[in-house]
């Protein structure tokens, strides 16, 4: 019998399911989700591993292919403990990850008759460009609800009033976009302004309540990590596969400005870990 707590459950078996298919170690001892040229960013991911115990000598994935195993372990970790706290945040949840885009939520819907008229107008197109279309890993949406649950403690509503509010069937067929999560297995510096540019996106061309912003990552140098986390809070947070383990394997390696940089962000609210993700997507 398992006694741990739902989210300590659930975090082991995210863990275990990352070493199982993307946390690997090769016949070098360079961990799958390290910049190999880079020293630091291997000790520490070794650092990490040690505490995972993933003890095999594998080939890594191509990028591509882990970064999407990653993205299906977290959409796991995220229903098996988000959709627990229905006395939290009560609401009929669906969370996704492929071919959700945006469009198909409430907030987006206007967006839908811009990507139509952009294909009617070659001219409209150029200069709207594509930075609307997003489709972010992971979404999470909630179902408008009927007035009869509205209803349910008492009198709420009724036909002759609150004929805009989104919540309500009533007014609203579409589902409400409640989180957009991106995942990034590791960042390079490539590719380490996508996750912002999507969440400036997500802002600015919303009708209505903003939506959860977050990222989850697997990156083991703090730098990296910084150069999304820090900044003004486009992103809610970034949460980090392993923060405990992060931390302990930087307080056993001679590297302090990497251990500072991270109690920085820790201590600023702009990094946590994986399992403190499905309880603030409750608040």
């Amino acid at each position: 019998m398992n006694d741990m707590p739902v989210i300590a459950s659930a975090r082991a078996a995210f863990h275990q399911a990352l070493v199982d298919g993307v946390l690997k170690v090769d016949a070098k001892g360079v961990p799958s989700n390290a910049d190999k040229t880079s020293k630091i960013s291997v000790a520490i991911a070794q650092g990490i591993v040690n505490q995972l115990s993933p003890n095999t000598a594998e080939q890594r994935l191509a990028g591509q292919q882990a970064g999407s195993r990653f993205e299906q372990v977290c959409e796991n970790f995220i229903s098996d403990t988000f959709l627990n706290f229905q006395h939290l945040r009560p609401g009929k949840w669906k969370i996704g990850r492929i071919g959700m885009n945006i469009v198909q939520f409430e907030q987006y819907q206007h967006l839908k008759e811009l990507g139509q008229l952009a294909k009617e107008n070659p001219g409209l197109a150029s200069a709207l460009g594509s930075d609307y279309l997003i489709k972010p890993d992971i979404v999470i949406g909630r179902d408008p609800e009927p007035d009869d649950f509205i209803n349910e403690p008492g009198d709420i509503v009724d036909s002759a009033i609150a004929l805009n509010a989104s919540i309500r069937a009533v007014n609203n067929s579409f589902p409400m976009l409640h989180a957009s999560i991106s995942c990034k297995w590791t960042i390079r510096s490539d590719r380490a302004q996508n996750a912002r540019s999507e969440a400036l996106n997500l802002i600015r061309n919303r009708k209505g309540r903003l939506p959860h912003i977050a990222v989850v990552t697997g990156e083991p140098l703090p730098s990296r990590i910084a150069s999304i986390a820090l900044g003004t809070g486009d992103i809610d947070c970034v949460y980090h596969f392993a923060l405990p383990e992060l931390v302990e394997a930087l307080r056993n390696l001679p590297y302090p400005d990497a251990e500072e940089m991270i109690k920085i962000m820790v201590d600023g609210r702009r990094l946590r870990d994986i399992a403190d993700l499905p309880l603030d997507l409750a608040v």
